[in-house]
């Protein structure tokens, strides 16, 4: 009698449960980087300048997803505005090799069907997550890399740019006399999105590590690695020190304990971030969101660029959130 009585009560609370439980219409995740944050105080005029082009870029987001516009769409968007504002480290604005070039490097796939496109040290390419889209959507590829991705890029008629040093800022002129590490900017760009259809998009970018030689090539265009989505666990994508974030394939990782351990996205995320890989070997961080539209985004680094917005299907208003040190639960 009374394990029945305590079935019915257990059976009770899941009912209600689900009943109070809120479905999200949307949601939408982004980093400019994980790093260093030495001067970023919350309230300094280069911190301001930080939230207002996160939050411009959660403001694109937001405006296509409540149009009902397609997640790939979205993550599209969302990165070429980061590409193009030089406050990020990637296309202009991106770092310098130790050649005193310019390589790019992003990726973009979708959790429905498990899409994926990716390019890798291309010089002239405007905007490489495009770049990515199109290898996605027009080659029977996953990843091409450079003058073979340029050329594949300038084919379909993509925006190109002459002269690789259009990538340069006043900052970056300055790393190729000096080779400074002198900011906090040592990351990526990164967009990931559930959009009203519910599918699934993770898309990344990035100018790669300061110096890097040899034609180097980070985690961000590495499917599993940086970028990773699939329908049926989480939308992921990564920045910090890419070649740990390859040896522990962090964002196919993070989806696999999602969706073979049952653990929330935010669990699954943590033990990755603090407990894989750790501040020293393995810095950075990632954003992730979940089929449910859950989010999460920790770092184990001194800082990281990041922001989310997220719409319950029973509102009339979204919730965004910003930072760049402090916790923004």
């Amino acid at each position: 009698m009374y394990r029945t009585a305590s079935l019915i009560s257990l059976l009770i609370w899941i009912i209600v449960s689900s009943l109070n439980a809120k479905e999200r219409e949307y949601a939408i995740a982004i980093h400019g980087g994980a790093g260093v944050m030495r001067g970023l105080t919350d309230d300094s005029p280069q911190a301001v300048q930080y939230y207002d082009a996160l939050d411009s870029a959660l403001t694109i987001g937001e405006r296509l997803l409540a149009a009902g516009e397609e997640g790939p769409k979205v993550v599209l968007a969302v990165i070429n505005y980061l590409e193009n504002n030089p406050l990020f480290n990637a296309g202009k604005g991106a770092t310098v090799s130790a050649e005193g070039t310019f390589e790019l490097d992003a990726a973009i796939m979708t959790g429905n069907g498990l899409k994926a496109g990716a390019v890798a040290g291309v010089k002239k390419i405007k905007n490489p997550i495009n770049a990515a889209y199109a290898v996605m959507m027009h080659s029977p590829h996953v990843m091409l890399s450079g003058s073979g991705a340029d050329d594949f890029a300038g084919g379909l008629g993509l925006e190109m740019v002459e002269d690789n040093m259009y990538f340069a800022t006043p900052k970056t002129l300055k790393w190729i006399e000096q080779f400074k590490r002198e900011s906090g900017k040592n990351g990526t760009v990164g967009c990931v999105v559930m959009d009203k259809d519910g599918n699934l998009t993770a898309g990344t970018s990035t100018g790669g590590m300061l110096k890097k030689r040899w034609g180097r090539i980070g985690d961000s265009p590495v499917i599993g690695a940086g970028t990773y989505a699939d329908n049926n666990s989480c939308a992921v994508s990564c920045t910090g020190h890419g070649e740990y974030f390859i040896r522990h394939a962090v964002a196919f990782n993070l989806c696999a304990r999602f969706k073979y351990l049952n653990e929330s996205v935010e669990e699954a995320a943590n033990y990755i971030i603090f407990n894989e890989l750790n501040a020293t070997a393995g810095n950075g961080g990632l954003i992730a969101i979940d089929k449910n539209g859950n989010i999460a985004m920790p770092f184990n680094s001194e800082g990281m660029f990041r922001g989310y917005l997220y719409k319950e299907k029973d509102e009339s208003s979204s919730v965004k959130k910003i930072g760049i040190k402090k916790d923004i639960k």
